[in-house]
């Protein structure tokens, strides 16, 4: 369970550390007083998307951190194994998010990323939103209901996963035989330029050998120029440098038989003549095997017109004509042996297809099952919240020869009717909003009942109940908290009223800023708070004599 939130510098809340207990626990207070902006930091910190706006004006980064007991909670602590995070028999969870930059996200002091934090916030905590009747109207979101309330969720990814393979297979071989009716022209195009590729003998071309030779031949006289004048002055001329080396080598030769010291700089000349000597052999030798060749240099300005010619019609540059020649041809056998291919993707899809429908199959049985039982459930609690008539059914219809679908073969539909002899309507029709109220708490509660998850969060999902119903749902809350974590958001007293705990939340303004602060409330000031939500600003003796009622219905 959820044993600690610490925030800081989040939206109108500055500072923020709260323990929380085992049980039903009621978050109360004023519109606006900041009630969402705490479901806002639990959902960021369980890997909802991050808004940098969300971070206290005047600061640079807004942080929330959860602490959880796993001592409950087998599937998050066997998540957190199975992906090296576990720290013990407790779980920290660390969001940061930044005015500039990038969120940030931590379990136990290690970065995850976000689908991590999503997939462990799951095992941990289940938020039921004020809104959560208008899902509750989508077929998706009925569906994944069912397959959550009949343990069905890994079955559906698999589903899911065997759609994905089938579909592409399938998308494949369609666009494999759209080819086909264009394949002759295409064949015949292909060997076209084939042909014209391999008579230019592009397959083994070296195009910056030939590139390197062409230019080599073009600047020739220069090379030669360059290369005959160095030589004389090296070697030839009058004081040429080779002429004045040896002249030094002499020279301080003489001067070492008087200071000895020279005798290193001496080898290094020595060097130097040698090195000098072979630089110029080498240099008559390059000098001597220079040739103009205008036959030659004719010749390649030939072969590289015809590259950049046969580049610019295939658009690519010239030396990319062999790898463009090998695709061609890959592509051509390819098209002359498609029916092949057509024939082993036929063969594909239909065991793809089969293993579809046999996954597919498992799954319809699986929720034609549960959904019997998840709608009895349903229809006792929906009379027990005071629609003593009221009926809920969920249908599942089975389309065993249908296409493929990522969901499967089923449509599924929530059915209701709250009126006796009326059939039942799906449920976005049902008219009444606190009637499709009721019946969204029935559902959440119904499901929640089977769901190893250790906290509950309901946010304003009483929104549209009040008297005696609104006390049932009270109840209710309080005997889900009797073996898990439950935190309500609410308005109404007599939810309140039945909470284990009672948290107050309030805005205050300090130094001209708006900050939300939260509470514990005890005795004196839990029975005044009930007070003020059943008799507004005014709190009068009777009205804080109602509250004290309340407040001993579960004594």
């Amino acid at each position: 369970m959820l044993t600690a939130l610490s925030i800081r510098d989040l939206a109108v809340v500055r500072q923020l550390d709260l323990a929380l207990a085992p049980g039903f626990t009621a978050l109360t207070g004023e519109t606006g007083a900041g009630k969402s902006i705490l479901l806002t930091a639990l959902g960021l910190a369980l890997g909802e998307k991050a808004d940098a706006d969300r971070v206290r004006s005047g600061t640079e980064r807004a942080e929330v951190i959860l602490e959880f007991d796993l001592t409950q909670a087998p599937e998050a602590a066997r998540w957190l194994e199975d992906n090296d995070l576990a720290a013990g028999d407790t779980c920290l969870i660390r969001r940061t998010l930044a005015v500039k930059g990038r969120s940030r996200a931590y379990v136990n002091d290690r970065p995850v990323t976000l689908q991590t934090l999503q997939a462990l916030g799951h095992t941990l905590v289940e938020i039921h939103g004020q809104h959560a009747h208008l899902r509750l109207c989508q077929p998706s979101a009925q569906r994944r209901l069912l397959d959550r309330h009949g343990g069905s969720e890994a079955l559906a990814a698999e589903v899911a996963e065997r759609y994905r393979r089938w579909k592409t297979c399938h998308d494949r071989l369609q666009a494999l035989r759209q080819r086909s009716g264009d394949q002759a022209l295409r064949e015949d195009f292909l060997r076209f330029q084939i042909e014209e590729l391999e008579a230019a003998q592009v397959e083994n071309l070296d195009y910056e050998a030939l590139v390197a030779e062409h230019t080599r031949l073009a600047n020739l006289d220069r090379i030669l120029t360059t290369l005959q004048a160095q030589v004389y002055e090296l070697y030839e001329a009058e004081g040429a440098v080779g002429e004045r080396l040896d002249h030094a080598v002499r020279e301080i030769e003489t001067l070492c038989q008087w200071a000895p010291e020279l005798s290193e700089a001496l080898e290094l000349l020595r060097s130097a003549q040698i090195q000098l000597d072979e630089a110029g052999h080498s240099l008559r030798q390059q000098r001597d095997g220079l040739e103009a060749d205008p036959e030659r240099l004719t010749e390649l300005d030939a072969r590289l017109g015809q590259l950049h010619d046969l580049a610019r019609k295939h658009q690519i540059k010239p030396e990319e004509l062999p790898g463009h020649l090998k695709a061609m041809r890959a592509e051509l056998h390819a098209l002359t042996h498609q029916e092949q291919q057509v024939a082993e993707l036929e063969a594909q899809l239909h065991v793809l297809e089969q293993d579809y429908r046999r996954q597919a199959v498992q799954l319809s049985a699986r929720r034609q099952r549960h959904a019997q039982a998840l709608s009895e459930r349903i229809t006792g609690l929906m009379q027990e919240l005071g629609m003593p008539h009221g009926e809920f059914s969920i249908t599942v219809s089975s389309e065993p020869e249908a296409e493929p679908r990522p969901e499967g073969l089923d449509r599924i539909a929530f059915l209701v009717t709250t009126n006796p002899g009326l059939p039942p309507r799906p449920l976005a029709k049902v008219a009444s909003g606190g009637e499709l109220s009721r019946l969204s708490l029935a559902i959440q509660v119904a499901c929640s009942e089977t769901r190893p998850v250790p906290t509950l969060v309901f946010d304003e999902v009483d929104t549209g109940i009040g008297g005696g119903v609104a006390q049932i749902v009270g109840r209710r809350l309080r005997e889900l908290g009797g073996d898990r974590q439950i935190l309500c958001v609410t308005h109404l007293p007599q939810v309140a009223a039945q909470a284990h705990h009672h948290l107050q939340v309030r805005k205050q303004v300090r130094s001209g800023r708006s900050e939300t602060e939260v509470t514990l409330l005890r005795g004196k000031q839990r029975r005044e708070e009930i007070a003020r939500m059943l008799g507004g600003l005014e709190i009068t003796p009777q009205t804080l004599a109602h509250a004290e009622e309340m407040l001993q219905w579960n004594h």
